[in-house]
């Protein structure tokens, strides 16, 4: 197969809004030793990507600079010692960066092969909220069936994948969001309550729900203002898992008897400076755990839309505005 040198790519002048971003032309990327090279199809739209661009998420050493760490497409190369694909798997995987792009190169233990009946945007919309979930909710939040979780922002892709696993899995969810449209969703992708952040005491509600017993697992995006509600919120013994800050990341009042009393338990991580070998164990266990659930239909993405790869710009300020309901998808080729 001979492929091209050059690619199309989204590049970026400095750090800003979705201005900096453009279409542009540049080298193709060669898979290094234990890579793939993946001829994209679609590429997913995710936070980190708006806060790289804003010039607060840099990209580790060795990663690509380019925007995008989730892509569905055809291998159409292997690094030195990369034997796990072959030329032409459909694979879904979790970028290091690059996936705003014709071709990406990617560690081959983090690619995935698209579930069966899935196209590529379906495809490309799992990696990174798939691979979040599992390692925040599942392994360091250890949710367990009959268990309680309360997930924020519900109707996030982030937040859409947790509750249709969580319940999966055979435990109770219930979701905040921020309008009653999006609460109604979150009652669609299988939460037992949903509750509007902007009308309703969140804490408040989590102890009438649960008879004042609380939740054993919350699993938050917003960070500062939300501390002292969710300690409230857990049960004792109760997991609070960190995964973003869209809120901030400092806590002026944070009262540690709920910890003590309790026995609470707060952690977090990022995926992006895991090593090749985690995320490669992360995709190993989705496939064999997760992956069934897909092909049977009892979770999946939900797709808000669908933008050609030039249409970057747009992409971004959909997602800035907090509108969406499911993923925001780039379409890069066929």
């Amino acid at each position: 197969m001979t492929l091209p040198t050059t690619m199309q790519h989204i590049a970026t002048e400095g750090a800003g809004g979705p201005e900096v971003m453009h279409l542009a032309t540049g080298p193709r990327p060669d898979p290094s030793a234990g890579e793939v090279l993946i001829r994209v199809a679609a590429a997913g739209v995710n936070r980190p990507d708006i806060q790289q661009r804003r010039g607060l998420y840099p990209p580790p050493p060795n990663a690509s600079p380019i925007l995008g760490l989730e892509v569905a497409g055809e291998v159409v190369g292997l690094g030195a010692g990369a034997g796990r694909w072959r030329i032409g798997d459909r694979v879904a995987a979790l970028a290091n960066g690059g996936g705003y792009a014709e071709y990406c190169a990617v560690p081959e233990g983090q690619c995935l092969p698209w579930p069966s009946g899935y196209d590529a945007i379906r495809a490309g919309a799992l990696p990174e909220t798939y691979f979040t979930v599992w390692a925040n909710l599942f392994q360091l939040g250890r949710l367990q069936p009959g268990e309680r979780v309360l997930i924020h922002g519900g109707t996030s892709g982030i937040g859409v994948t947790a509750i249709q696993l969580a319940a999966a899995f055979g435990a109770t969810a219930y979701a905040t969001a921020g309008t009653d449209e999006k609460c109604a969703a979150c009652l669609r992708f299988g939460a037992a309550a949903a509750i509007n952040y902007r009308t309703q005491d969140f804490a408040a509600e989590i102890a009438r729900l649960t008879d004042g017993a609380g939740v054993d697992v919350v699993l938050d995006m917003v960070g500062g203002p939300y501390a002292a509600a969710n300690l409230r919120s857990l049960a004792k013994g109760g997991r609070l898992v960190l995964i973003a800050f869209l809120g901030g990341p400092k806590v002026e009042k944070f009262d540690l008897t709920h910890v003590m009393t309790k026995r609470l338990t707060i952690t977090g991580s990022t995926m992006r400076p895991r090593s090749s070998e985690e995320k490669a164990a992360i995709a190993k266990a989705l496939h064999e755990t997760v992956w069934p659930l897909l092909e049977a239909g009892r979770a999946g993405p939900v797709i808000h839309a669908v933008f050609p790869l030039g249409e970057v710009r747009a992409a971004h300020a959909l997602m800035e505005t907090s509108a969406h309901i499911g993923k925001i998808m780039l379409r890069v080729g066929a």
